[in-house]
């Protein structure tokens, strides 16, 4: 839904009006412990942003209100709120069912219904550049982050923790196999399992050889490719109504199911965190928007609700279709959103990296064990390497995880801790990894442009 713009004096009450909700939800917050008090002043608050939620008719105000509804409601009734999952995996399935179609539809469109076969590999070759180039410094940020923090010191494991962490040990598939896993077997079965990279791969193929065909051939099927695509974007339209409600019950759901008493002792790791998320941002995504001279103001708009969405549901899937529909509105050619996001997927997490560094390191400073440069540096490697693996494996993190925490005798009870506040740092690095993503085919877009002056 595109956002209503009220009138300039309505707009300046509605900002006036939305301060006061968020600052007497602040309030509210720091008043937790008195605990009647404190639930009423964040239920003002609430109630404030709830009118202006309704006022600005604005999806992404609509989810950033639903986010903040449901801490309050997971906090104050968690009897209730960890039955609200199945409202989140509703929205989940809903999109699982446009993302293969979406995918398929606009690469193929794209490559073969204007001839980009020269440029698609000129993009190829600039995006998995540009991807190994930022997920590197998202490592090292996070490296410098957790050694300013020392987050992990002074940490005392539970013995419980580390009782259970032989029983969820995973195993992260070799290099091989995710090469194999890169294209597909059966198309049918890539995409009901939604393997978002074997689709785009089969896609690309695809759009190659509709592309050779003579234009009397390959018309007919990419007029029905195109009227697809059309259709699932509108599709997407359609589910982004119920985006708001799912956001607010996988937020309840979280803070329900985990109580926020438990964050207290990772409270630190949190903080380091999402400080090095905002380092991130401010050292390598901004300087890379304001040397392209990418519209910043912009982009923010619409980077927003994707991000938003990813963040609430911890999940880059849930946010896919958005992404690329507001990234072609943006400007970014459909066939160069539908190559470089879902490419995106395997390749460019930059949240995942950036968390992938801190929690290693602080695993390994959990464990009393101090690394040399050398041998940090080497763990990054490692990190990098086994991070382009991450997308469509079951707990990658976790996995990757363990594997370096056995590479390096680091305490597999520091990483199985980590989990007590898994859920809400995954949040943060779902919502980076998606606007790493757009912000790459914004990126590619400027370069692609370029070339052809």
């Amino acid at each position: 839904m595109p956002p209503v713009s009220p009138v300039p004096g309505r707009a300046h009450s509605l900002k006036i009006a939305a301060t006061i909700g968020l600052a007497l939800y602040c309030a509210g917050v720091c008043l937790a412990k008195h605990h009647p008090l404190g639930t009423a002043i964040r239920t003002a608050g609430l109630a404030i942003l709830a009118y202006v939620a309704v006022q600005r008719r604005s999806i992404t105000t609509w989810t950033l209100f639903a986010i903040l509804a449901g801490t309050e409601l997971g906090a104050d009734a968690p009897g209730v709120a960890v039955h609200l999952h199945v409202l989140a995996e509703i929205f989940l399935r809903l999109v699982r069912v446009i993302v293969a179609p979406l995918i398929l539809g606009t690469l193929t469109t794209g490559i073969a219904g204007h001839g980009r076969l020269r440029s698609l590999g000129r993009i190829a070759w600039k995006t998995f550049l540009y991807f190994e180039i930022v997920t590197t410094l998202a490592l090292v940020v996070g490296a410098v982050a957790i050694h300013l923090s020392r987050a992990g010191e002074g940490i005392t494991l539970p013995a419980s923790v580390a009782a259970s962490g032989a029983a969820t040990l995973v195993t992260h598939p070799g290099v091989e196999t995710f090469l194999l896993n890169i294209f597909p077997e059966n198309i049918a079965l890539a995409v009901s399992q939604n393997q978002i990279l074997q689709v785009a791969v089969f896609a690309i193929l695809f759009g190659i050889a509709l592309a050779l065909l003579p234009d009397d051939k390959k018309a007919p099927l990419l007029s029905l490719l195109t009227s697809l695509t059309d259709t699932m974007f509108q599709f997407t339209k359609l589910i982004m109504y119920f985006a708001p409600v799912a956001a607010g019950a996988a937020m309840s759901y979280t803070v329900g199911s985990m109580g926020l008493s438990t964050l207290l002792p990772l409270a630190k790791l949190m903080a380091t965190f999402y400080g090095a998320v905002l380092a991130f941002v401010l050292l390598v995504l901004l300087p890379v928007i304001l040397l392209t001279r990418i519209p910043l103001a912009k982009f923010l708009k619409a980077v927003s609700e994707p991000a938003a969405i990813g963040f609430a549901t911890s999940t880059s899937e849930a946010a896919l279709p958005l992404a690329m529909e507001n990234m072609e509105e943006f400007g970014v050619p459909r066939w160069i959103v539908s190559f470089v996001i879902p490419s995106g997927y395997s390749f460019n997490m930059d949240g995942s990296s950036l968390y992938l560094s801190i929690a290693a390191i602080f695993a390994a400073q959990a464990s009393g064990i101090h690394l040399s440069l050398g041998e940090e540096a080497v763990m990054l490697a490692t990190l990098m390497v086994t991070s382009k693996g991450i997308a469509g494996v079951p707990r990658a993190v976790l996995a990757i995880l363990l594997a370096t925490a056995a590479s390096f005798h680091l305490s597999t009870a520091a990483v199985m801790m980590i989990l007590g506040v898994d859920a809400l740092i995954d949040m943060g690095r779902t919502g980076l990894n998606v606007a790493g993503n757009c912000l790459a085919s914004a990126l590619m877009d400027r370069w692609e442009s370029g070339a052809n002056r």
